[in-house]
């Protein structure tokens, strides 16, 4: 099987003893709440799926990541991942810090390694290209002025309201694959639901390999991205009736959306490796946002990478259509249609047609999904 990133998958969870000495320890020390991005870090470093980091990023690492998408070892990765201090408070090398959900448990205890003020605007220019209008921006803006990293001893994964019986870890993930006999494993990063062009670049997929993982985020998304319960109803009506169940497997991504664009693109295809997957599906503007990333920027920060920065590799797709002339699913490489006979399809379109009360024609969306994405924005006008 493929190796995780790094060659080791992290595990930061205690058990027994261990973690009932640090819980009762836990409760005198300092503590900092998370936010729902650090908490879907927190879960995703606890469980191996950002193997190689054993916490949140130290300055060092955090410097390298930001100027040359290197950790501090050299290892590759591309966007920072972060716990800010709340309320203006700084912390001192060697001190613990617990680490709580909004609901007030105790997660973790992270020992600080650092404690420093960010440049956030040189993070928003290089890891992300943006500007004040961009997603990042927003973000960089409602967190603290400093950031505090060092590694975490983890004693209780997040808990969760929705989709618990697909929250797999990258262990789980692994033990599957191995189970169903899977040694070549597509997985397909998405946060809309699937519409006839990411059928076909799924199916094309399937094609080369052993299995496919599906695999949604269910993190943080922008507000008008269609919310992660309407969208497994939809994977589900689509995997139970256009998919073959025994070589497709559906399973949630826990972390939150960055719209980081290339380097995004990169830091999906590590933590799929580390779940176990030995390609990644990246197609048009792969975790873009607005304009601010070229069409196959996604695909193209690929060629610049090392050759043994990665084991995964990139399944990179055109800009697939409806085409008339063939009655099907293509791209310009299978497909001898003009512009004038090419339906081109996205999740913004069927966002906009749904809001207009629409109803996605069937060259976009299978009815089964167009049902369910109607219903879901009925409720929500009515609402």
């Amino acid at each position: 099987m493929i190796a995780p990133h790094g060659g080791t998958l992290v595990d930061r969870l205690l058990k027994g003893a261990e973690r009932d000495a640090l819980l009762a320890r836990a409760a005198e020390l300092p503590s900092i709440t998370l936010n729902s991005r650090e908490t879907s870090d927190l879960e995703m470093i606890a469980t191996g799926a950002m193997s190689p980091l054993q916490g949140f990023m130290n300055q060092a690492d955090y410097d390298g990541v930001v100027e040359n998408m290197r950790l501090a070892d050299g290892a590759l990765w591309p966007l920072p991942v972060v716990l800010a201090s709340k309320d203006g408070e700084t912390f001192a090398a060697g001190d613990e810090v617990a680490l709580k959900a909004e609901s007030g448990e105790i997660l973790a205890v992270l020992t600080v390694e650092s404690c420093w003020r960010p440049d956030k605007r040189r993070e928003l220019e290089l890891c992300f290209r943006g500007d004040e209008q961009h997603p990042a921006w927003g973000y960089l803006e409602s967190i603290g002025d400093h950031y505090l990293g060092g590694p975490i001893q983890v004693l209780a994964l997040p808990r969760h309201e929705k989709h618990n019986e697909y929250r797999l870890t990258p262990a789980q993930t692994r033990a599957a694959f191995e189970e169903k006999g899977w040694k070549t494993i597509a997985v397909f990063q998405t946060r809309n639901p699937i519409h006839r062009a990411h059928e076909y670049l799924t199916k094309v997929a399937l094609e080369q390999t052993d299995g496919l993982l599906v695999h949604p985020l269910v993190g943080d998304t922008k507000a008008d991205d269609i919310p992660s319960d309407v969208r497994m109803k939809c994977y589900h009506a689509l995997l139970s009736k256009y998919y073959p169940l025994d070589r497709t497997m559906l399973a949630v991504y826990p972390q939150a959306m960055r719209y980081g664009g290339p380097r995004e693109a990169v830091l999906h295809a590590i933590c799929r490796q580390n779940y176990g997957c030995t390609h990644i599906i990246i197609g048009r503007d792969h975790a873009g946002v607005g304009s601010y990333y070229g069409t196959f920027d996604a695909q193209e920060i690929f060629d610049t990478l090392e050759e043994d920065d990665l084991e995964i590799n990139t399944l990179r797709f055109e800009h697939a259509f409806f085409c008339k002339l063939t009655g099907g699913m293509a791209t310009t490489k299978s497909s001898p249609a003009g512009p004038e006979d090419r339906i081109f399809l996205s999740g913004t379109k069927v966002r906009e047609m749904l809001a207009r009360g629409e109803r996605p024609p069937a060259e976009f969306t299978r009815p089964e999904v167009a049902d369910i994405l109607i219903e879901s924005y009925a409720q929500k006008v009515e609402a």
